[in-house]
């Protein structure tokens, strides 16, 4: 299998980095065998498992449908989540930092918690199940993504702290938060246009900003501070727009946060900072 992906010209980059892993990833998801199971290589497969895989196989390759969507999982901090077409996969750098309890940028849990455009659910859940006081609400325009969030929000047992909000960035937002998480749309028509198929297959609604991307990033960095503590903070993610972003913004000083295990984009503001340079993000 990993043979055949290798030989398609594929691309990865939905929880695999190469077709040794994508394979694995494709027999362990939808044969339902656990990755930490030892006696999984000694296992014979029969006429239907080599149906499933075939099916599935044909689908990656033919019509370069993202792994994750063929098994129906993706894993996000650690953690299983149900991941479908409804929103984008689960691949954010923003696990390293949940993983890390937001050091250094936080020294204690945040109370309240707002994943904004938060598709499918899995940064503001992991961070929920990180932090077992916390209460975290998940935002998005998208009711198809909010109802696989409440499929993932009951996956975990989180309903009685985790709640869905439709809205359009902050339009039905009424409360304050400790801790605003964004992974919003930041990709520009042009490079929408220039993307692999794999990512295309991915609803654009999650992708596409206007401004060269710029358009809704600049908006949540405008309006957060509304919406924030006095003491609280904005994390968000831009992915490889950050450089024009940068240069949009060069008298903000942005903090760019590194990542040990790859992702870059991703930067942090104070509730103080985004009043300060408000004026700025227009």
């Amino acid at each position: 299998m990993a043979t055949r992906l290798d030989s398609a010209n594929l691309c990865y980059g939905h929880g695999t980095d190469n077709p040794l892993d994508e394979a694995f990833y494709l027999i362990y998801g939808l044969l339902g065998i656990h990755f930490a199971d030892e006696q999984a290589a000694q296992r014979e497969l029969n006429a239907g498992d080599e149906a499933i895989l075939e099916a599935a196989l044909k689908r990656r390759i033919d019509e370069r449908v993202p792994t994750a969507y063929l098994v129906g999982r993706a894993w996000f901090a650690g953690h299983e989540f149900y991941c479908d077409e409804r929103a984008l996969v689960p691949r954010s750098p923003l696990a390293e930092l949940i993983n890390g309890e937001f050091e250094p940028l936080l020294h204690e849990p945040a109370g309240k918690i707002l994943d904004l455009c938060t598709g499918g659910g899995s940064i503001g859940i992991a961070t929920a199940l990180l932090w077992p006081d916390c209460e975290v609400e998940l935002a998005d325009i998208s009711r198809d993504a909010l109802d696989l969030a409440k499929k993932n929000i009951a996956l975990h047992g989180l309903a009685d702290r985790v709640k869905v909000i439709e809205s359009d960035l902050f339009d039905t937002i009424d409360s304050r938060y400790d801790l605003i998480v964004a992974n919003p749309p930041y990709v520009s028509l042009k490079e929408y246009d220039d993307l692999p198929a794999e990512f295309v297959r991915e609803p654009a609604l999650g992708l596409i900003s206007d401004d060269a991307g710029l358009q809704i990033p600049l908006k949540i960095l405008r309006d957060s501070v509304d919406y924030l503590s006095a003491d609280g903070l904005l994390v968000m993610e831009v992915g490889y727009s950050h450089p024009q972003l940068s240069k949009r913004l060069k008298q903000v000083p942005l903090l760019w946060l590194e990542f040990e295990w790859g992702g870059e984009g991703v930067l942090a503001l104070t509730a103080g900072q985004l009043q300060q340079y408000r004026e700025q993000f227009n």
